[in-house]
């Protein structure tokens, strides 16, 4: 069965929608027409000119070569890759319906399929980069064939999901390819990829309790003053972080840091909301680098102005906007600079 990357809009906005009401949605805004109508190709390239007046016949190809597959070429039972944009996961399910549309939905969800998804994502750091960079293609929709994809994503399938194993990757490769938008055709999100080298060195310098160290660093850099629990028992808490001078300013936090893969449940996250009582603090920052299972930051809600979730991509962007204010002895272990690149432009 083929296997088919698709994106939940550019931010990852409707990521929840996708997972929660088991469907992917072809996400073209105001194309409303019957896709199973439309005969051939060059016909639905015209229906995006009408849509579009302004876009060069590049950007009408590029955007027939995913809209097309959607409605004719995905099969029921062919695997999809969702990659996750707030969370270090990769949602996978298996297509479990004809295209469908309706013309009385919202837009942009005209257009769908179900989906059976996985019981629990797959964290990002069991594929390996190769595979992963095949998940970072610019387009919202496309097969991923290179690299022998199908074959490993088989095996990975058979093995429970666990991380790749040396022999998997290096496996002989199978299979035809199609006309249609795939891996091996377009250009891949640079930033993803540099993103998970930087994932990857962080991994490696600041594993188990260190990856609280990083976290001070970046607080501290933050403005906060900070105490961190020794390495062991931190009695509910990892760190203490206060504003103002000597940090006894108005604000003061506990925090609770999570280095591992596994995604990190309500019960955990309510440990933390036990430790404020204890250390008197009225806010709390859980940082979980696996990130939180799908209902936590739902069911938080009701405790926005107390509790932050911080997942993988949050302690990036953190990181990424006080690098420059970080000790040195960090930024040593940790050398990044930043590279200005040209953006994707659609011709």
């Amino acid at each position: 069965m083929a296997v088919w990357l698709v994106r939940a809009g550019a931010q990852g906005e409707y990521e929840q929608k996708f997972i929660q009401e088991n469907r992917i949605y072809l996400t073209w805004d105001e194309l409303n027409a019957e896709l199973t109508q439309i005969e051939d190709r060059a016909q639905l390239i015209s229906v995006l000119a009408e849509l579009d007046s302004d876009a060069k016949p590049k950007k009408l190809m590029n955007h027939a070569s995913q809209i097309w597959p959607f409605a004719r070429t995905m099969q029921i039972g062919d695997r999809v890759i969702l990659p996750s944009k707030t969370q270090p996961v990769i949602y996978i399910g298996r297509i479990t319906s004809e295209y469908q549309h309706d013309a009385s939905a919202e837009n942009p969800f005209y257009h769908w399929r179900s989906i059976q998804w996985l019981p629990d994502a797959v964290p990002r750091s069991h594929f390996s980069q190769d595979l992963l960079y095949s998940f970072g293609a610019f387009l919202t929709i496309c097969r991923i064939q290179r690299n022998n994809a199908e074959a490993r994503l088989d095996q990975m399938e058979a093995n429970g999901w666990k991380a790749e194993s040396n022999q998997q990757i290096i496996a002989p490769s199978s299979g035809s390819v199609e006309s249609d938008a795939t891996d091996e055709q377009v250009e891949s999100d640079l930033e993803s990829y540099a993103h998970d080298q930087i994932i990857k060195l962080i991994k490696a310098r600041f594993k188990g309790h260190n990856l609280t160290r990083l976290v001070t660093a970046i607080l501290e850099a933050k403005g906060y003053t900070c105490w961190q629990s020794p390495e062991g028992a931190d009695g509910g808490v990892d760190i203490l972080a206060g504003d103002g001078p000597m940090g006894f300013g108005a604000q003061n936090i506990c925090v609770e840091v999570k280095s591992g893969d596994g995604l990190v449940d309500r019960p955990t996250v309510d440990k933390l909301i036990g430790a404020m009582t204890k250390f008197n603090a009225p806010q709390g920052l859980f940082v979980s680098w696996g990130g939180f299972r799908s209902n936590v930051q739902k069911e938080l809600a009701s405790s926005f102005f107390r509790v932050r979730l911080w997942t993988q991509h949050d302690l990036l962007e953190q990181l990424f906007v006080h690098y420059d204010k970080l000790d040195e002895s960090i930024k040593a272990e940790l050398p990044l600079k930043r590279v200005w690149t040209v953006a994707s432009i659609e011709s």
